[in-house]
């Protein structure tokens, strides 16, 4: 063999080499990488022929596949959604590209090749039966969720989000994002052309109607947040609520803190009870507050909230973290506690502040998934309620409560959430965004105060009023809807 040759043959057995390693690396490291990327139309493409199950919401079918192919032929399933876009921002939409909400996070359920049912998937084979998906049960209220959505809609087209949790359980009884979009335009399988171009037109929307803003948008909470800093002063400062703390119409924290109630004063300038400060969102006094606590303390409160920590849903949904960072500096600090400064929220996380008052101070983990029952309703897997932390002690929760029912009674600041005949516990919230840009409205609350059925929390982007006015009645509806 002369030298060229043997060269040349030494050459093609290492690209023969590298292919195979190619090869191996592709299918035998990256194939789960590339299973699941959602770029890869054919993970979903290939389950139209799988009838998925579908998911419902007190009992009824809000997605759902049928049957589309002629008779006779290859069944083709069609994801269809009934609420939509009222349930969309969870639910998600199940498309031949990709999948959102529970769509995606119970996806091996839906289709069927979750491990838990293997035994019904070995019972179908064997009798030829037609393989099924799962049927997922959410926790939502119809009517909380309703009665959210056409609360925005009345707003004449501001964005926000609405979170209600029930607070003895964690179960999460309405999440709205505003503005949403219908799962329907982006799942078609008979003009998939029409659904790329729909969704993309979504991407491109500048008000954001693919963000489920209820999990992934974080705001600054604003004077919610001072129901954390309150509880701090409880926990770590042993204060009450009949505790003062100096109130001047202006606080200097390198820059001017002014008070937002009327007249710009809270106690004519003079000291301040802990209660009257949260009665009537009194700044200056629960900046002080803040600064007296100390930045570790004031965080490690609101860790134990759920600030700070990881997804805290039981479902594996994509849930960003709150932030609530231990501030050194004094003036930060003080702007912090009244929740400002690079305190962030997402709206979840403050129905949990609120829930976790409600529920004696302890904060239940959300969850979203019921149940989930397999194709003869046999359940496969039931939530069971579950501790998520203990934010405050019961005498502290209970302190809070009737300070907070203070804001809803006359005189306090969120008197639009009050139902008559019911005692609601409250806090409003108005936020700012920048120099040249409208407020964010906040409230959060819970009722019955006394036995609480339902703790919620509403944002309303960029209203330029205030929590009272614009998010307060939208609370107001969604309590309503149960407790009435």
């Amino acid at each position: 063999m002369n030298t060229p040759i043997r060269r040349l043959s030494i050459f093609s057995l290492f690209l023969l080499l590298v292919l195979m390693l190619n090869v191996t690396w592709i299918q035998g490291f990256q194939a789960e990488a590339i299973r699941d990327d959602p770029l890869n139309t054919r993970k979903f493409s290939e389950r139209l022929s799988e009838q998925r199950g579908p998911i419902q919401v007190a009992g009824e079918n809000v997605a759902y596949s049928e049957n589309i192919a002629e008779e006779g032929k290859q069944p083709r399933y069609q994801r269809l959604y009934e609420g939509t876009p009222l349930y969309t921002p969870i639910v998600g939409s199940f498309r031949t590209y990709g999948a959102s909400g529970v769509e995606s996070a119970a996806n091996s359920l839906l289709d069927g090749t979750d491990d838990r049912l293997a035994v019904r998937n070995f019972r179908d084979i064997i009798t030829g039966r037609e393989p099924e998906g799962a049927q997922v049960q959410l926790t939502l209220d119809p009517a909380v969720q309703k009665a959210a959505y056409q609360g925005f809609e009345a707003l004449g087209g501001k964005n926000g989000a609405a979170v209600a949790l029930d607070p003895e359980t964690g179960a999460i009884l309405g999440a709205v994002s505003y503005p949403s979009y219908d799962a329907n335009k982006v799942s078609s399988i008979t003009d998939l052309e029409a659904a790329v171009q729909n969704y993309t037109e979504l991407e491109n929307d500048p008000r954001k109607p693919l963000l489920n803003r209820a999990f992934n948008e974080l705001y600054p909470p604003g004077s919610t947040f001072k129901v954390v800093t309150a509880s701090a002063a409880m926990e770590y400062l042993d204060a009450g609520p009949d505790s003062t703390k100096e109130a001047p119409d202006v606080l200097d924290l390198g820059a001017p803190l002014p008070n937002a109630t009327g007249g710009g004063t809270c106690n004519g300038g003079q000291p301040d009870t802990l209660a009257h400060s949260i009665k009537i969102s009194c700044n200056t006094s629960m900046a002080n507050w803040a600064i007296d606590i100390g930045g570790e303390n004031l965080s490690e409160q609101a860790t134990a909230y759920g600030f700070n920590r990881e997804d805290p849903l039981e479902v594996p949904m994509e849930v960003t973290p709150s932030l609530a960072p231990v501030e050194t500096d004094p003036n930060i600090l003080g702007r912090a506690g009244i929740g400002q400064s690079n305190v962030q929220a997402t709206p979840l996380q403050m129905a949990m502040v609120a829930s976790g008052v409600a529920n004696s101070g302890e904060v239940m983990r959300p969850y979203v998934v019921d149940t989930v029952r397999d194709s003869d309703l046999s359940v496969v897997t039931q939530t069971t309620p579950e501790s998520y932390s203990q934010a405050v002690s019961a005498s502290t929760a209970e302190d809070l409560t009737e300070m907070m029912v203070g804001v809803t009674s006359q005189g306090g600041s969120g008197t639009n959430a009050a139902i008559p005949g019911v005692e609601v516990a409250g806090k409003t919230g108005t936020a700012e965004t920048g120099p040249d840009s409208p407020t964010h409205n906040l409230f959060i609350g819970f009722a019955p105060a006394d036995d609480p059925q339902i703790a919620v929390a509403v944002v309303v982007e960029f209203g330029g009023g205030s929590g009272n006015e614009l998010a307060a009645p939208i609370a107001r509806q969604m309590m309503e809807a149960v407790v009435l």
